[in-house]
């Protein structure tokens, strides 16, 4: 089953795309892209290999969504992805970020790995195409503020 692929462009230098996909997840991820779908979790993705990325409410619960499997900021970020499903049902997304200039940068995302999923590859894969295409207007305007704050 072929790979999601995604690709958009950002007004900020690499450095600072890596940093809010890596290091910021929590100002701009949504809270419907959630398992407890509160807005008021946070979202943690650790840094380096073997980084999990998960969200916690204020009581103190967490819920697993991944592991960090590449980490080589500020270029590439990769993990095993499992929001509301059990890590042997993994799929695999790999984001890079690709300068186009000192203060322009592509960002690349494929997601695949569906064929682990059996007879659920189809209907998880449409999900997941649907879900990238509502997740990625929220990145966009966290990477859109952070330029227009720099500008200041």
């Amino acid at each position: 089953m072929e790979p999601l692929v995604f690709s958009f462009e950002v007004a900020c230098p690499q450095e600072r795309a890596f940093d809010l996909w890596a290091n910021r997840i929590e100002t701009w991820w949504p809270s419907d892209h959630t398992v407890s779908g509160r807005d008021d979790l946070t979202v943690v993705l650790e840094s380096g290999v073997g980084g999990r990325i998960f969200e916690r409410t204020p009581e103190g619960e967490e819920h697993d969504w991944g592991e960090v499997t590449a980490w080589e900021p500020p270029q590439q970020l990769s993990y095993l992805w499992h929001l509301r499903s059990d890590r042997s049902d993994a799929t695999f997304v790999t984001v890079r970020f690709v300068p186009n200039g000192p203060d322009d940068t592509t960002i690349e995302i494929e997601h695949d790995g569906w064929e682990r999923l059996g007879s659920y590859a189809e209907d998880r894969r449409n999900r997941n195409s649907a879900g990238w295409q509502t997740l990625m207007p929220h990145y966009l305007n966290a990477a859109s503020s952070t330029s227009e704050e720099k500008q200041s």
